[in-house]
């Protein structure tokens, strides 16, 4: 009976040392040093009591051309920003194999015109048999038969002559209209697959704006209408005029694409900027639209989010829901609202529950 007390109380002494050793390792605090952080407040988009949406230029005219024929480019006389006329060579595609085949072609016309020209008048020598009773009606149906196919065969010649001078076409790329080159995929020597865009062409000078507006507000949008469209680039707001409002959603998830065509102006535009397009209607709706700069943003996969700043200045991974691009900024839908302020740059790496020094 005694040793089961004497190994009683030294398990229970070995629990308490054992306790006493936890409680002084959690005490333990920690020292590392604070990450240096610049930091942003979050910001309405605006606060117009009109209708703003975001959009990008566009030239009215433009076209990206590609080939329906696969082979190596042999030539690319055009750089990106070239003035090019209507009708001027692009880029050629190696066309050897058409070549050989147009020649196979040109000589089954040869032959064809041959066999149809003396078809042709054995057909007029029978006629003139027949109508003297010197032929039957079986040898003249025989020899229409024979001038029929012989007729047949040569058509069919040409054509497959059109088609071959059709592909010659896809070999041979040239520019649609005159314009400017704005984008250039290929180079000497590289290949050239169906269409895939080789090079693209657009006419300077008309342009145009792409819009995205809401459910909500789009039955206020009607064609015709004058609108100010703010361009941030160059820090100017021309005039448009609503000349497209899709009636459709299906492909742009909840936004109705409308297309505003801009006036005429000295201004210095280009395509591909992004812009500010402000309706002669007021708002329904109350939100307003929260952007940040995307080299703030975190991503993990398919997930991006921001460090943001908890109360006890550490570093708190937030993840959004985003939107659309604008240039250098995204548009938040959700996980950040307007007043909150979000980590835009770090002198260390971040992670959640860093100590931070905001600058």
């Amino acid at each position: 009976m005694k040793k089961y007390i004497y190994l009683l109380t030294l398990t229970a002494t070995f629990i308490f040392v054992t306790s006493c050793g936890s409680d002084g390792k959690n005490s333990v605090t920690d020292n590392s040093p604070a990450i240096s952080v610049q930091v942003s407040q979050v910001s309405e988009a605006n606060n117009s009591p009109f209708l703003s949406v975001s959009g990008k230029i566009q030239s009215v005219n433009s076209a990206d051309l590609s080939t329906r024929m696969m082979g190596y480019v042999t030539k690319v006389p055009v750089n990106v920003g070239d003035k090019v006329t209507k009708g001027q060579l692009l880029v050629a595609i190696n066309n050897t194999d058409l070549q050989a085949k147009k020649a196979q072609v040109e000589a089954s016309i040869t032959e064809a015109t041959a066999a149809f020209n003396n078809a042709q008048k054995d057909y007029k020598r029978f006629q003139s048999l027949f109508a003297d009773k010197s032929a039957s009606q079986k040898e003249l149906d025989d020899i229409t038969a024979h001038y029929e196919m012989a007729k047949a065969r040569l058509e069919a010649a040409k054509q497959m002559k059109n088609e071959v001078s059709a592909q010659f076409a896809y070999s041979n790329i040239t520019a649609p209209f005159a314009g400017v080159v704005t984008s250039k995929t290929v180079k000497e020597g590289d290949m050239a697959n169906p269409g895939q865009p080789l090079i693209s062409v657009e006419a300077p000078g008309h342009f145009e704006v792409i819009a995205m507006v809401p459910e909500t507000e789009i039955s206020e949008i009607k064609t015709g209408e004058s609108v100010d469209v703010s361009v941030k680039a160059i820090n100017s707001t021309l005039k448009g005029k609503v000349t497209e409002v899709s009636t459709s959603a299906k492909h742009t998830g909840g936004q109705y694409l409308v297309k505003i065509a801009l006036d005429k102006t000295d201004a210095n535009i280009l395509s591909g900027m992004f812009v500010s397009v402000q309706f002669p209607v007021e708002k329904k709706a109350k939100t307003e639209m929260v952007l940040i700069p995307t080299e703030a943003l975190v991503t993990n996969g398919q997930l991006s989010g921001v460090y943001t700043v908890s109360q006890s200045n550490t570093a708190i991974l937030r993840w959004l829901r985003l939107g659309r691009t604008y240039g250098d900024q995204v548009e938040v839908l959700s996980g950040l609202s307007a007043g909150e302020t979000y980590i835009v740059s770090a002198e260390g790496k971040l992670y959640n529950g860093a100590k931070i020094s905001i600058q």
